[in-house]
């Protein structure tokens, strides 16, 4: 009976509320530059982004280009978004020619779950050894969280593997993004110290497009709801990009009539 009680008792506490950890809709690159074809290839995803917010930053292996969607030059005519989802930019990585990989790395507060929700959309380049998608191809990203008990600024941690989910977009023409929102829910609970690593793969497709970054931390998965005060990074951990679970959710994002 009073381990019953007992039971009850830690059944009714409430769970503890999202934390935000990181909120980006890359709409602020400090200094785009259009290297021709709407895209930003010779500054790296850190000059572009660093210190938002103030003591994150990026680290970067082959090339993780920033797109520019309301341009003019990429296939002639400049990409087009008919849901209005990207704003004026994205992120854009490849899945072939080079393995292009991007890394967050966060303590995640002692929660159980780190939860992230993103946009992602096929779309190619007409420049700079694209085209790299086939017609018809479909964007597979493979994000995994690794545990990173010593919060150095390697991608994969120590190498553990705590949890990976694999989102899928939709094919879509070389100029036109057609983005599926995506919310991933990765088990943190088996991390050493709360610092953890979640890194993104683009798998196949060729060539996707990222946007819209929402990460929480939390002990309800999928909850990226929360107070707006972050919970710290590890000392010397930013945002790091590498090259150009419990939860699986993927909602089509209409277009706007």
């Amino acid at each position: 009976m009073r381990y019953a009680a007992l039971l009850a008792l830690f059944a009714s506490f409430p769970l503890q509320a999202a934390t935000i950890l990181y909120n980006q809709n890359f709409e602020n690159p400090n200094g785009f530059v259009n290297d021709g074809a709407d895209v930003n290839i010779f500054k790296t995803v850190n000059q572009l982004y660093s210190g938002q917010p103030a003591g994150f930053s990026f680290a970067q292996a082959n090339t993780v280009e920033t797109l520019l969607v309301t341009g003019t030059q990429a296939f002639g005519t400049g990409y087009s978004d008919p849901a209005g989802t990207a704003g004026n930019y994205v992120l854009g990585m490849l899945s072939s020619v080079q393995n292009d990989l991007i890394g967050l790395s966060f303590n995640t507060g002692g929660l159980n779950f780190l939860n992230f929700q993103l946009d992602v959309s096929s779309i190619d380049l007409s420049a700079w050894g694209g085209p790299f998608v086939s017609p018809g191809a479909v964007p597979s990203f493979q994000i995994t969280l690794f545990d990173n008990p010593a919060g150095t600024n390697g991608l994969n941690g120590n190498g553990s593997i705590l949890d990976s989910e694999i989102i899928n977009g939709t094919a879509s023409p070389q100029s036109v993004f057609d983005w599926t929102q995506a919310l991933v829910a990765l088990d943190a609970t088996q991390s050493a110290s709360g610092n953890v690593t979640l890194r993104i793969d683009l798998l196949t497709g060729g060539y996707a497009a990222l946007d819209n970054f929402l990460i929480a931390s939390s002990d309800t998965a999928g909850d990226v709801g929360g107070p707006p005060n972050p919970v710290p990074e590890p000392a010397t951990l930013g945002l790091l990009g590498i090259g150009i679970a419990a939860f699986g959710v993927l909602r089509r994002r209409k277009a706007a009539h």
